[in-house]
This record gives structure tokens, C-alpha cells and sequence, in this order.
């Protein structure tokens, strides 16, 4: 397939992206950046780091006036993603300071955080207005946030690190979420997202129900992650959030689908599931385009796209599925021993395809528990 067309993006061991200046950019002060895992959010840190480039060369860079006020919280926040620590974090990290600071920006993004409008009373107050007006797991991913976004203020001389005000807010985790899908709900998903016209997230809904992939793994695979040929084809990744291998097996329905898909909107390079308008799916419209189809079919259901990874999960464990083959599947570290089954049973295609294996017999157990 095409790659991106980016100056400088070059793809290390066939996963890794990286923004590689040369020699003379080097000179002038830039440096590797480390993107992630090869695909839309490595390509969009690749060409936000080659415009400040191109600013530089064409001597821009001087004439941008800063965003943000000296000594302001996003003032500090700018200079922390130019560093290497913020791009050692994983991208899904990345999305998920990102996600809060959207929030952040607008109420306290140009006050710097001695300012006394920053005050236990109105993060109180702003934590409780995302918790009645979003959700009660927004408001606690924003305000974990903030409370390490003030240690890299502290870390930069802004504030003091022990005088955060929201360390007084009481901000414990909101229980885990335990929505499920059925199959056939997820049959019905895909097919009327196909009606209305949202190919890409037919497509998405049931790679995901197959996979058992996280929204973010579904907006980055590409073409060149697709492996093998037939039926037996199936999605060769590492995850966005850990790092870990994965393997994506793919039932003959969604190989159907996919390649339908592929018939009707050819795409050569770049993420595969678009929106209806062609655009790369992002974190907020794939969430969007889904609610908008579920709606029309469930109205009032909450249950997400996400929850479908712990779906399969559950038919798996009632098929019988051992820990080690269910860690396997979901690439993650479910298996109390992990470490050990990681060291002397690496994730394989064998072992992926026996947990695909257990699901289809604890999904006819979970039926028969129905009728």
C-alpha cells in the first residue's frame, strides 16, 4: 500500500513511527521524535512536528504570537509536549490528557495556577458540573489529569508541588463499567449502520465484535496490518495503549463486509474506517456515528462500542477459555501470571484462535441460559 506523505516520517521495525530531522535540522536544534505506533495519531504528531519546522526554515517561528500568557497553566502544558517525556507516553496517554485538557483549556488554560481564582471551591464546583452534565468517569479522568498536569508545573517552577487545591477533592474511581453486547446485537448494529450509510462503522462494529480491539486499536489499523489471505485473514498490530502484540482474527461474515467496504470506498493509504464524509475516524466522531446508529435501534442504550471487548471476554471465560488464552486474545494482562506467560508463551495466532474458539461455545452456553 501508499504511505503517508509526510517529510521526515519514516516507520522503524514495520510499527513505529518517527519524525527523523537531518543533519542540518539537527544543528538547528530539532531532534527525533518517537510518533508511536504507526498510524493517524503518529502521522498527525509527524506533520505537526514538520510545521514547526517548515516555521523555522521560513523564519515564522518569531512572529507567532505565544497562545497562552506567561506563567499560565497552558503556557506550561505547550512546553511539556515539546519534551521527550511527553512523547515517551503512549498515544492512547497522549489522547487521554488531550480529552481533559479540552476540558481544562477554557476555565483555567490562561490563569496561572497560583492565580486565586484556582481554588478548592471552583475545581469542586468544576469537577461536579462535568460529573452532572457528561459523566461521573469524565469528571474523574479530568481531574486526574489535572493533578498531574500541576506536577509538571510544579516540575517547571510554576506552582509548588504539594499546594495542588484538588488534592483535597475526593476524585475515586468511578465503578467499573459492566455493559455487554450479545451477538446478535451486534449483527444488528452493523447491518443498520450499513443501511443509514455509516460504512466505515459497519465495518468497525464488526471488527470490534471479531477482535475484541479497543476504539483507539479500530481508528489506526491500515491495510498493511492485514495478514494472511482468504478466510483465514486476520489484523497483525501492537496496541495503542500497551505496547503488546495482537493478533485480530476475523470471522468469513466481517471478511464479507471488509471487503465490500474496500469495494465500494478503495483506500490505498492511511487509516482504513472512515466517517461518511471520507474523513479518518477520530476519537470523537466514531463515538458520535456510533450513538447516532445505536439510538435508532436501542433508544436510551448507554452501552458503547468499547464494552464490546468485554463482551467477548465474558462469552470466552464461559466457553472455558483458560487465562493465558484469554490474555492472549485481548493482548493485555488479564492472566494473573502474565509475566511468566508472556516470557514462555508469547501471543501466537494458534493461541488467538482458541479463544475465538471458546467464544463461540460459551456464546451457545450464554444462549441457552436465555431460552
Amino acid at each position: 500500500m501508499g504511505r503517508v506523505d509526510i517529510p521526515y516520517y519514516v516507520v522503524k521495525k514495520g510499527k513505529y513511527g518517527y519524525w527523523q530531522p537531518t543533519k542540518t535540522m539537527r544543528a538547528a536544534g530539532f531532534s527525533a521524535v518517537r510518533c508511536g505506533l504507526d498510524g493517524p495519531e503518529a502521522w498527525r504528531i509527524a506533520a505537526e512536528w514538520n510545521e514547526r519546522w517548515q516555521r523555522h526554515r521560513q523564519g515564522r517561528a518569531q512572529d507567532e504570537k505565544p497562545r497562552f500568557p506567561p506563567g499560565s497553566i497552558g503556557e506550561a502544558f505547550t512546553r511539556f509536549k515539546l519534551t521527550d517525556e511527553w512523547m515517551a507516553k503512549k498515544p492512547r496517554t497522549r489522547e487521554e490528557w488531550e480529552r481533559a485538557w479540552a476540558r481544562i483549556e477554557p476555565v483555567f488554560g490562561d490563569l496561572p495556577p497560583t492565580s486565586p481564582d484556582i481554588s478548592l471551591e471552583t475545581l469542586s464546583r468544576f469537577r461536579s458540573l462535568i460529573a452532572n452534565t457528561v459523566s461521573l468517569r469524565e469528571a474523574w479522568r479530568v481531574i486526574k489529569v489535572w493533578r498531574a498536569l500541576w506536577n509538571v508545573c510544579a516540575a517547571m517552577g510554576y506552582c509548588g508541588g504539594k499546594k495542588d487545591p484538588a488534592l483535597a477533592i475526593r476524585n475515586s474511581a468511578p465503578a467499573p463499567r459492566n455493559a455487554t453486547w450479545r451477538e446478535g446485537d451486534a449483527v444488528r448494529l452493523a447491518k443498520q449502520a450499513w443501511r443509514l450509510k455509516y460504512r466505515g462503522l459497519a465495518v468497525a462494529i464488526a471488527i470490534a465484535w471479531d477482535t475484541q480491539f479497543s476504539p483507539v486499536d479500530l481508528r489506526q489499523l491500515t491495510k498493511d496490518k492485514l495478514k494472511g489471505e482468504g478466510d483465514g485473514r486476520y489484523f497483525d498490530i501492537g496496541r495503542a495503549k500497551s505496547g503488546k502484540d495482537a493478533f485480530g482474527t476475523l470471522s468469513k461474515r466481517t471478511l464479507r463486509l471488509f471487503d465490500a467496504y474496500l469495494e465500494l470506498e478503495p483506500i490505498e493509504a492511511g487509516a482504513i474506517l472512515r466517517n461518511r464524509s471520507g474523513a479518518v475516524y477520530s476519537r470523537f466522531t466514531l463515538p458520535d456515528d456510533f450513538r447516532a446508529v445505536c439510538e435508532t435501534l436501542f433508544p436510551g442504550d448507554r452501552r458503547s462500542l468499547a464494552d464490546m471487548r468485554r463482551s467477548g471476554a465474558i462469552e470466552a471465560r464461559a466457553g472455558g477459555a483458560d487465562p493465558a488464552t484469554l490474555a492472549a486474545k485481548m493482548a493485555n494482562t488479564i492472566a494473573t501470571s502474565n509475566a511468566i506467560h508472556a516470557a514462555y508463551q508469547p501471543v501466537d495466532l494458534e493461541a488467538v484462535r482458541l479463544a475465538d474458539e471458546a467464544r463461540r461455545r460459551g456464546r451457545q452456553r450464554l444462549r441457552n441460559q436465555t431460552t
